[in-house]
């Protein structure tokens, strides 16, 4: 038996200590150093005990439509990777759609992570500056996905060559100015 003060008597006999059985102090709440954070009441506590519950509006957007959105961006995914690993890039058409899946599936996984890391009841503003910047970073992507589709081999071929680490015949056009 392991006693409060974290000391088993049989590992007491023999002059060896063991692990305490329970956690004396709440964990701390993970927070972002670089980011200021709002001042928060004692334990998160709002109103006093005798306050009713006021839940946030529902919104199936941010909860079971969205949890089927990413299952469904993540199962089709993954056999549109695998066909392009294992035949190589087959079609302007089939790499676009497979760049903007895996750019819609990064989005909502990083949409997640915000709502999860960078809550708007600790962080406040800048809660809504990351979700601005996850979606001008998106927008910048799908830009960076259409100039790779239209004057380049795609995605699949950049990724391609990157990997073999030859060159194709449109990138080794000298630049006319």
């Amino acid at each position: 038996m392991i006693s409060r003060t974290g000391f088993n008597p049989l590992t007491r006999s023999l002059g060896l200590m063991s692990r305490r059985t329970f956690q004396t102090s709440a964990k701390k709440c993970l927070t972002i150093p670089f980011l200021p954070v709002l001042p928060q009441k004692p334990g998160g506590v709002v109103g006093t005990p005798n306050d009713a519950y006021t839940p946030p509006p529902m919104s199936k957007a941010e909860g079971s439509y969205h949890w089927w959105l990413e299952k469904a961006f993540a199962v089709t995914t993954l056999p549109l990777a695998a066909t392009t690993i294992i035949t190589g890039p087959l079609s302007t058409t089939y790499d676009s759609v497979f760049s903007v899946a895996l750019l819609g599936y990064c989005y909502m996984e990083f949409h997640s992570c915000i709502t999860d890391y960078i809550s708007k009841r600790v962080y406040g503003n800048f809660h809504n500056y990351a979700l601005y910047l996850l979606g001008g970073g998106s927008l910048i992507s799908l830009f960076g996905i259409y100039q790779l589709e239209t004057k380049g081999d795609g995605v699949t071929g950049l990724v391609h060559s990157l990997w073999t680490g030859k060159v194709t015949e449109k990138e080794a056009e000298p630049i006319k100015a």
